[in-house]
């Protein structure tokens, strides 16, 4: 057989687009070209020789920039010319009202559209069993297949190199949506703080001031946007639910945080209790695993958060990390907890995980467990890693990917 042809188009450089197309697509035209050519395409234009010689065309969330049809006349294209489309969706297409852009997804149409392109597609392909099970039940769709996130374990930011240190350091690393996830651990870190002065530290990855907000004219309604400041952005709160409202650290950290100096470290990290980190690169970020020993994962329950991946899980594991995460959703997937209901030990479990319904008190309870018994911090990594490290290694989803082409294209 002829080797497969397939043009992939991610939707961005960033988080989505590095492990839902880049990296998988890329991996599988080097490490795999004996079976299938692959291109990758950020902008692909409008004509029809565009997809000569193309068996399949792989979409994150459009074909082509610009108006909506313009991919839905692409993919009817497509299809007429004996092509095959797969879109690939990672999140819910009903967003949570807790997000900070809700207003702005629902005005541009965009669930409306993707639910239209998702239908329209001869596959789609997403990152759990939980949405595809929604996918097929909601949409009826006939098609779906999980390819989870991946790591190329050979990519220097997810291999380990581990600081020491003489306290249990906690970290949470994500993006600007998770204000009421993170809120969660507001109680348990108040109480860590009071109970283990000088032993712990929390670490905050991430940080970033960059962004703009609407501004709205009370007189006319006119709305422009204006750079927003740093005080203004949710990584401030985010910070002030890690630090006690700042109660935690002394004035000249205070002081210093206030200046919101990406340039110039602060002196003697290691004995703060708590640590800002700023935004790395995303084939970079992953190397502050290296700075904590515990990975924290609140998650609210919702039917958005619901259809996550578990990349938390994922990159936590192959850092060799303990997680505490939220019992629900996509953490459920994979995390077994070490304690069980009752109190008894699980030895076959590579977690802690947090009952909603015990949020006040349970994220306390487990940060301490793992301060007291700090060999359960390695115990709880190296299981985990046990977890992960073939399942979702990048090598092993992508021959899963190659025998789904192969397949699809002699059906």
């Amino acid at each position: 057989m002829s080797k497969i042809r397939i043009l992939a188009i991610p939707s961005d450089t960033h988080g989505v687009g590095k492990y839902r197309v880049l990296d998988p697509y890329k991996y599988i035209g080097d490490v795999m070209s004996d079976d299938i050519h692959v291109d990758i395409a950020f902008d692909v234009e409008n004509k029809d020789s565009s997809f000569d010689n193309y068996d399949i065309v792989v979409f994150h969330s459009f074909i082509h920039k610009g108006s909506h049809e313009l991919t839905v006349n692409r993919i009817k294209w497509l299809k007429t010319n004996g092509i095959i489309t797969i879109m690939d969706t990672d999140d819910f297409w009903r967003v949570d009202k807790r997000h900070p852009n809700y207003d702005g997804i629902v005005k541009s149409k965009m669930p409306e559209r993707r639910v239209e392109l998702l239908k329209l597609s001869d596959h789609v392909t997403t990152t759990t069993t939980l949405y595809q099970d929604q996918l097929k039940k909601l949409l009826g769709l006939k098609s779906v297949h999980v390819f989870p996130n991946a790591v190329d374990e050979t990519e220097s930011q997810f291999q380990p190199k581990p600081t020491e240190s003489d306290k249990v350091r906690f970290g949470w690393l994500g993006g600007s949506s998770h204000y009421h996830d993170v809120n969660l651990l507001s109680g348990g870190i108040n109480q860590i703080h009071s109970s283990y002065r000088g032993k712990v530290q929390f670490v905050l990855c991430g940080f970033d001031t960059r962004g703009n907000m609407n501004v709205v004219n009370p007189l006319t309604g006119e709305v422009r946007q204006r750079p927003i400041r740093p005080e203004e952005t949710v990584w401030k709160r985010y910070e002030q639910i890690f630090t006690n409202n700042y109660r935690e650290i002394d004035e000249n950290y205070v002081s210093y945080l206030n200046k919101y100096d990406s340039e110039n470290a602060y002196e003697d990290v290691e004995s703060l209790p708590y640590v800002r980190r700023w935004t790395m690169d995303i084939n970079k970020y992953a190397n502050n695993y290296n700075l904590f020993d515990v990975s924290l994962a609140p998650l609210v329950e919702s039917e958005f958060n619901k259809m996550k991946s578990q990349l938390k899980v994922i990159e936590a594991g192959f850092h060799k990390k303990a997680i505490i995460a939220t019992d629900f959703g996509p953490y459920t997937i994979d995390l077994v907890s070490a304690i069980q209901k009752g109190g008894d030990v699980d030895p076959n479990g590579n977690s802690l995980l947090v009952s909603s319904s015990k949020n006040h008190k349970q994220w306390f309870q487990h940060m301490k467990r793992l301060i007291d018994n700090p060999n359960m911090v390695t115990d709880l990594g190296e299981k985990l890693y046990e977890t992960v490290k073939d399942k979702y290694s990048l090598s092993t989803v992508s021959k899963n990917r190659v025998e789904f082409f192969k397949t699809i294209i002699n059906k």
